[in-house]
């Protein structure tokens, strides 16, 4: 098949499968509206409504169509099976980008208001006592707190009825809690405004390689039963294809258009976000080049000139072509781990997972 076809294919079984998790998702809020109502707790409402305006709106979906289409290739057939699962992934994505929005004093999240934003307003449009910003962060806190126990309550749902229970409810624990230690690791590189190449490699594999796509990816063919062997070729291509969407996204993050991504170009910068692009770049720059950097590295209030002069030195020193060559490198290591397991794979399932490498190789571009 053409990588064209190919890509074509993903995005249209993507598609299908958003509208599938978008419908279980407005069930789910209905029914949590149902018992807090029940339970005459009305102020519940707003949380729930709060969690709800992030994850109903937009999002690419990609980590739970991971569990659903690895669960396919695996031999899975059962929505009622999988789609709880995949849910599951999607409300713990939901709990950490309000979380990450927290930490990373983020006005804007797929086109809206961030949660700490909203209810800082709210604070103040009502003329509440108190101080805004705390109030803000306080509830967003909340939010993130409420999502992540619902996708608990989801996981352990799926896991209590299925055969490797065990696994199952280990590898979903194992992926909140190896995202939080990635967070953690790349909250403390960009105070330090350093880091090891080990540390970035590390950072990369916990909060994307495991997090994006090799735990999804496990969670799904375990529900399925997959044989061990098959697992293991399917984690080698998910730490391949999650390690590349997060490098991709470096880029994008830096070099993007704004509207698609749903925030302002170069805020990772203006964060101080210490990505591979930034130690790239330090490690070729002159003197000159450092100071262009150091001038817009982790400061909120740089101008749009200087940011436009950080990116010049990406470009400069090599640091651009350097991750575009990382990508490539995993997008050949994920296409590789597949084409052995390719004959052992459901058909709708394997024209995802090869389509999700066809579908970065073009977006790359």
């Amino acid at each position: 098949m053409r990588p064209q076809a190919s890509a074509k294919g993903f995005a249209d079984l993507l598609a299908g499968f958003r509208d599938k998790l978008d419908r279980a998702l407005a069930v789910w809020l209905d029914a949590k509206r149902d018992e807090a109502i029940a339970a005459g707790s009305p102020e519940t409402l707003e949380l729930i409504d709060g969690v709800g305006r992030l994850a109903t709106h937009g999002g690419k979906r990609l980590r739970p169509a991971l569990v659903y289409y690895t669960y396919r290739a695996c031999g899975g057939s059962s929505d009622d099976a999988a789609l709880p699962l995949a849910l599951a992934t999607e409300l713990l994505h939901t709990y950490l980008l309000i979380h990450d929005d927290i930490m990373d004093h983020a006005e804007v999240r797929r086109g809206l208001a961030t949660a700490h934003a909203l209810f800082r307003d709210a604070h103040r449009e009502h003329a509440l006592y108190g101080d805004p910003e705390d109030f803000g962060r306080s509830v967003a806190i909340l939010l993130g707190d409420l999502s992540q126990s619902w996708a608990v309550e989801l996981a352990t749902g799926v896991a209590a009825g299925a055969v490797g229970s065990r696994e199952l409810a280990r590898a979903f624990a194992a992926m909140c809690q190896e995202v939080i230690g990635g967070q953690y690791l790349e909250l403390l590189v960009a105070q330090r405004r350093s880091a090891s190449e080990e540390e970035l490699l590390r950072i990369l594999s916990l909060k994307s390689g495991r997090y994006t796509a090799e735990r999804p990816i496990q969670l799904g063919a375990l529900l399925a039963g997959a044989a061990p062997e098959v697992l293991g070729a399917l984690s080698r291509y998910g730490t391949a294809v999650g390690e590349a969407f997060q490098l991709q996204d470096d880029l994008l993050g830096m070099f993007g258009d704004a509207g698609t991504l749903g925030k302002p170009v170069d805020a990772d910068l203006r964060e101080g976000k210490f990505t591979f692009l930034i130690h790239h770049a330090l490690a070729k720059a002159t003197p000159g080049q450092r100071d262009a950097l150091g001038t817009a590295l982790g400061n909120p209030d740089a101008t749009a000139a200087e940011t436009a002069e950080a990116r010049r030195v990406f470009s400069e020193t090599g640091a651009r072509a350097a991750v575009t060559a990382m990508i490539d490198e995993r997008l050949r290591a994920a296409r590789a781990a597949l084409e052995g397991l390719a004959p052992d794979l459901a058909p709708d399932g394997r024209l995802f997972l090869e389509g999700l490498i066809d579908y970065l190789w073009e977006r790359k571009q």
